[in-house]
């Protein structure tokens, strides 16, 4: 290879390039990456801030070491610490918060102090780099003056929360910002015109889409009426400033498009980017996309991003980083105008510290972000997610709406402790709304032994069971199976099979046939059937609201014909420990109220559960590492491992369940990439517990897919036996028959 001048200093080689001519310029790169970061963070006024740590990045390349390393010197520089060094020395103490993120940009956020899987930053400042030649101070050039954000909003009692959660923004920006200039200076190189396609329809296209659907909704009910009413209502709100809100309709109202439509009138009318739904569950992400796409028409397809972690295969991936991960081309960074994710993958990346799920947080600022089903955010975090709200709302321009049927008590008014301010309720009424959209009587039971259940499910035939255990629901099953119109509903199944059996009891409800459907709770996730009667195992309240939106849901039957039976289970099923706590407190608003499922009733019972787990058990330890501490300590490493929704991780198994799975499968087999193939498995998938997901792979019972490219991070059940027409994948290993829910 010949040799380019001395004084040139390189970010980038091509490997097998003839002259060094091709390679990117250090300066270059440091320059654009700079850009890129002010950009992504004028919206919160941190411009100056990014672009700093976007021309420090990779200071640590102009040191001779580095420079042969691109040569072909396979020795390892650290090429991150210098610019940490720099920005600490030149800017002080917000400089130290641009150190840890300049530090980090490829390992991640390391803690301030204690050192965890990665070297503190403290440690790294100080220890021994190669020598920093001094031509980049004539290459680079640094913003004069204060690096301060413009317009930042700091709460003395935040302490250095608000500097955390900032320096994870500033994460964000940069690392979003040098993977793109690295991917674009690759893709030109290698001369590959099929890149990165972020083209999307503008949200003001879109909303003209979404009116053209609206205008076919016909209002020839009562409960279509009211549903036209809240649709109209809430677009009306639209031009309020962006801020908290709460969206406070029961179930059946129509939540779902009524918050898109504000959702896009809001973000137009203020300026805002992007529309971000955030739901509890994977099979509602999927649900509610398809509802999208359908209401925008050919648009929806190229503007609604599903984000959940099936396949994402985060830390996982291998290969340079201008060839790797062409799945998550639009996961990475959520620019897509619509984004609908789970509650996991938002609040888990709010607190993370890992380049890959860091570095779409700056894509949120600006955003109008739908919380769906807010109340089912775990209480052993609810604290710390409570203040990642409120901070997106007071300092990064997003507007969060609290969107549910049972709103929780998270405002400081209802006395959470540093709870929520100025919400503001977009529903009409939500006392009267209550009071229309009634459709059922709620009775407590009390214990019933199996035997009278199943007595009292085969003299209905049209009833709904919902038990809280996958072995509760599959043994009912079995004692009714015998009777006509007997069905089965599991997480179990995969979403195609689900789809189906759905499709199949609709109709038979529609058509007056006998149904007896046992299922667990996964048909309160937003799954549209109508039921005479609804029989609920005991659980929270809001899990029970969620089951009476099973029964009459359309309000076409007198209300006195439409019964939701609460009811404790005999000894043989146990109400799970973490279920308990709820039922507990829903038992005491039943013995309270008349009517469990009013707005008052609501507000009391979350008032109650959150009296009894005390701060304590809702996080505020975790809040204490950063509200009380220093700038240098900023435990980010520690945050992030603390920070788990889930205590055991679900992992995706493809089922191999008609021939369109097995058809897409083959195809993958010979792929060289995978991002349309996925998105056509993912109503084929099983979520595992990682315990039984690992037997089932040593017993050779799932195996991977194309395993020398992709790894395990597409595993198929090649023992097809093992999935059961009734029951899904039958498998009787305890830990996973017991795993309830798939949320990631």
């Amino acid at each position: 290879m010949s040799e380019a001048p001395e004084n040139r200093f390189y970010a980038h080689s091509i490997s097998g390039a003839e002259t060094k001519a091709e390679w990117q310029l250090l300066s270059d790169h440091l320059r654009t990456v700079g850009k890129l970061a002010n950009k992504k963070a004028s919206l919160f006024g941190s411009s100056r801030l990014a672009e700093t740590a976007g021309l420090l990045h990779d200071l640590g390349k102009y040191t001779e070491e580095f420079q042969k390393r691109l040569e072909g010197n396979p020795t390892r520089v650290d090429h991150a610490t210098h610019g940490a060094v720099v920005a600490f020395e030149r800017f002080g103490q917000i400089g130290l918060l641009l150190a840890y993120a300049i530090a980090g940009h490829h390992a991640g956020l390391a803690n301030g102090r204690d050192n965890g899987e990665r070297t503190c930053l403290q440690e790294r400042l100080k220890k021994e780099l190669p020598h920093l030649l001094p031509v980049w101070e004539a290459e680079i050039e640094l913003p004069q003056g204060s690096l301060e954000p413009e317009g930042f909003h700091p709460m003395a009692e935040r302490g250095i929360f608000q500097l955390a959660f900032l320096g994870r923004m500033l994460f964000s920006c940069l690392v979003d910002s040098d993977y793109l200039d690295t991917e674009a200076f690759y893709l030109l190189r290698e001369k590959r015109t099929k890149g990165r396609d972020q083209t999307f329809p503008s949200l003001e296209e879109l909303r003209t889409q979404l009116d053209q659907h609206l205008g076919g909704f016909k209002a020839d009910s009562e409960v279509n009426r009211v549903r036209a009413e809240i649709l109209s209502h809430v677009r009306g709100q639209a031009n309020q400033s962006p801020g908290l809100f709460s969206l406070n309709v029961p179930t059946g109202g129509g939540k779902t498009l009524a918050s898109l439509a504000f959702a896009l009138d809001h973000a137009i009318a203020n300026g805002l980017r992007r529309v971000i739904f955030v739901i509890p569950f994977t099979s509602i992400v999927e649900q509610n996309a398809a509802v999208f796409r359908e209401a925008l028409g050919e648009l929806g397809e190229k503007a609604v991003l599903e984000h959940h972690s099936a396949f994402t295969g985060e830390g996982k991936s291998t290969g340079s980083p201008e060839s790797k991960d062409k799945l998550r081309l639009a996961m990475e960074n959520w620019e897509a105008p619509i984004v609908v994710t789970t509650s996991v993958q938002f609040f888990e990346s709010l607190y993370a510290n890992r380049s890959s799920r860091c570095r779409k947080l700056h894509n949120v600022a600006g955003s109008v972000t739908i919380l769906d089903e807010a109340q089912t955010l775990p209480l052993k975090l609810l604290m710390p997610c409570v203040a990642a709200m409120d901070e997106l709302a007071l300092n990064y321009r997003t507007s969060l709406v609290l969107c549910t049927a049972t709103q929780p008590a998270l405002k400081a008014e209802e006395g959470f402790v540093s709870g929520l301010e100025n919400v503001r309720e977009l529903a009409p009424d939500p006392q009267g709304l209550q009071r229309r959209l009634e459709r059922v009587r709620v009775h407590y039971r009390g214990p019933v032994t199996d035997e009278d259940l199943i007595d009292e499910l085969s003299a209905s035939e049209q009833v709904l069971c919902i038990v809280n255990s996958r072995r509760h629901a599959r043994s009912l099953y079995q004692g009714v199976s015998h009777f006509p119109g007997a069905r089965h509903l599991t997480t179990l199944m995969c979403a195609k099979h689900r789809s189906e059996a759905l499709a199949e009891i609709r109709q038979r409800l529609k058509d007056g046939k006998p149904c007896r459907l046992v299922a667990t709770s996964l048909i309160e996730a937003g799954v549209d059937v109508d039921f005479p009667t609804v029989f609920r195992a005991e659980a929270g309240l809001d899990s029970i609201a969620q089951a009476a939106g099973r029964c009459n849901r359309e309000g076409k039957r007198p209300i006195e014909q439409s019964n939701v039976y609460v009811f404790s289970v005999a000894s043989d099923w146990p109400t799970p420990p973490d279920v308990e706590q709820f039922a507990g407190a829903a038992r005491s608003v039943f013995r309270r109220y008349d009517k469990p499922l009013s707005l008052d009733a609501i507000r009391d019972y979350f008032r109650e559960l959150y009296w009894i787990k005390g701060k304590e058990q809702l996080g505020a330890d975790m809040l204490k590492m950063v509200e009380v501490g220093r700038i240098d300590g900023i435990p980010y490493e520690t945050l992030a491992k603390t920070f788990q929704m889930i205590d055991s991780p679900m992992l995706p198994v493809i089922i191999p369940y008609d021939e369109t799975a097995r058809e897409t499968l083959r195809a993958l087999s010979w792929a060289e990439s995978c991002g349309v193939i996925a998105r056509k498995l993912q109503p084929y998938l099983v979520q595992l517990p990682e315990k039984s997901f690992r037997s089932l792979r040593q017993t050779g019972a799932i195996q991977p897919v194309q395993e020398m490219k992709f790894g395990e991070q597409f595993m198929e059940l090649v023992n097809e036996d093992l999935y059961h027409s009734e029951y899904g994948l039958d498998w009787d290993e305890p830990s996973f028959i017991n795993a309830e829910k798939s949320v990631i």
